[in-house]
């Protein structure tokens, strides 16, 4: 499996991506993997403000739904248009084209408190 070093993780599942204050969002290729054909997103929080660890939407696949959980506290700034008819792309590219949101985030050093690719191997075993 694949966990880019230069990306923050979650025990949810989930990555981050930080420029600035301006953070991007997406599921794991574990969890995609985990999950199975996705075939729904459902992100209604864009322009909400969210704590660390809230659920800012859910993912459909076949076989369950699951909710997405923030990294980070902030604003939804933006959700990945692409999604909307193509939600596959998070089981081709999660850490791409399948990114979930954007958010401007509140408290920049918390990015550094999440798992580094090596921890986050380490807990998915």
């Amino acid at each position: 499996m694949n966990f880019p070093e230069n990306l923050r993780y979650t025990k949810d599942h989930e990555w981050v991506s930080l420029d600035g204050t301006t953070a991007t969002i997406g599921i794991t290729d574990f969890a995609q993997r985990e999950l199975g054909d996705i075939v729904y997103v459902d992100i209604t929080s864009k322009g909400k403000a969210v704590a660390a660890e809230e659920v800012f939407g859910t993912v459909e696949a076949v076989k369950t739904v699951s909710d997405l959980f923030s990294p980070l506290a902030g604003t939804i700034t933006e959700t990945n248009p692409m999604l909307d008819t193509q939600p596959e792309l998070v089981n081709t590219d999660p850490y791409g084209d399948g990114w979930m949101v954007k958010m401007t985030v509140t408290d920049v050093a918390a990015f550094d408190k999440l798992l580094d690719a090596a921890a986050y191997t380490a807990t998915v075993g």
